[in-house]
């Protein structure tokens, strides 16, 4: 396993190095910042005329005469203007135009599932947004699965051989899409007590599948059907239409057209899978449109996450039924 992984952060650096230009490469190796940072770095943040940051768990990092420092000065490694236009060039393979829809949503999703946020000169059509150009603000989040992670969950999430449907619940940055996408994984592959389920997947910024070129690649499953950059509400609803899925996941609900297409999908008899902000299930109560998807008992379970350790994944904090009775709460043995 150990070996394994090495392997796989190993391919992921040399995904993350080849979106750099040469000089900024040499330095970042030379620091040996992948060995040091390792599974710590979350982020490389790239702004013109600023300092390189690197983002762990426990703080930034930026590169002082290749070597590691907490505090920037004059001697720290500043990426120019022309730095990022080569970036631009090379994590669109030198064709922008291709990528200008995703651009334009803010964010492009590269080789390795690793999601690239993007600010510049906004340029507008009939008050819309028509083009980002020059980019000059890249955000670089590191792909990472937590494979079985969501391992002991799944075995509770059934009932009479079906899935429930689920709702996962906590603040940002806590593990929601991460545990999603391994309930996804563990949903579509099964196991010997529960067979896989045809699952349809609505990745609507690529965060869960991480798709490059339209192909997942995180692992979501055997079974799983993924529509890419399409929006929640359209893409339930074309997932019905044309995949007879048994169960859809989308991440981030909230908006009307969400939550009608929720409705949906639950009166074709379709399972769901969802993720929503939120600390309690009192805090999205006072969310008007998730109020009544709590009065009429849509949700069979409702899982609270809490971060407890910077760089890992929330854990468990509360599982509700329905009803809003309490099944589990961590550290107590009665609820």
């Amino acid at each position: 396993m150990a070996v394994k992984q090495a392997a796989e952060w190993s391919d992921k650096v040399e995904q993350i190095l080849k979106l750099f230009p040469v000089h900024i490469r040499k330095v970042m190796e030379q620091a040996e910042v992948f060995q040091r940072l390792s599974q710590k770095l979350e982020e490389i943040r790239v702004r013109v005329n600023q300092p390189l940051e690197l983002v762990t768990a426990d703080g930034a990092y930026f590169l002082n005469n290749g070597a590691l420092v907490r505090q920037t000065d004059r001697q720290c490694l500043s990426v120019s203007e022309e730095d990022l236009r080569q970036m631009s060039t090379l994590m669109s393979r030198y064709s922008l135009y291709a990528y200008e829809e995703e651009i334009r949503q803010g964010f492009l999703t590269v080789e390795g599932g690793h999601r690239i946020g993007v600010c510049g000169q906004v340029m507008q059509l009939n008050g819309r947004i028509n083009r980002i150009y020059p980019i000059l603000y890249l955000n670089i989040r590191i792909a990472r699965e937590r494979k079985a992670c969501g391992a002991l969950l799944y075995k509770q999430l059934w009932r009479e051989q079906e899935p429930e449907n689920t709702l996962l619940l906590s603040a940002p940055g806590n593990g929601k899409t991460t545990l999603l996408r391994d309930l996804i994984r563990l949903f579509s592959n099964g196991d010997e007590a529960h067979p896989g389920k045809r699952i349809g997947l609505v990745d609507e910024r690529s965060e869960i599948g991480g798709s490059y070129q339209g192909i997942p690649q995180n692992d979501v499953g055997i079974r799983t059907d993924v529509l890419d950059c399409c929006s929640k509400a359209e893409g339930m609803v074309m997932l019905l239409r044309s995949m007879a899925p048994q169960v859809i996941a989308v991440d981030e609900i909230g908006n009307y057209e969400d939550i009608r297409a929720i409705e949906m999908t639950l009166n074709s008899g379709c399972k769901l899978l969802a993720t929503v902000h939120g600390s309690s299930i009192d805090e999205i109560r006072k969310k008007p449109l998730l109020e009544r998807l709590i009065k009429e008992h849509v949700f069979e379970r409702y899982i609270i996450l809490q971060k407890e350790t910077a760089g890992k994944i929330g854990k468990v904090r509360e599982i509700y039924d329905e009803r809003g009775t309490c099944l589990y709460q961590r550290q107590r043995s009665v609820c």
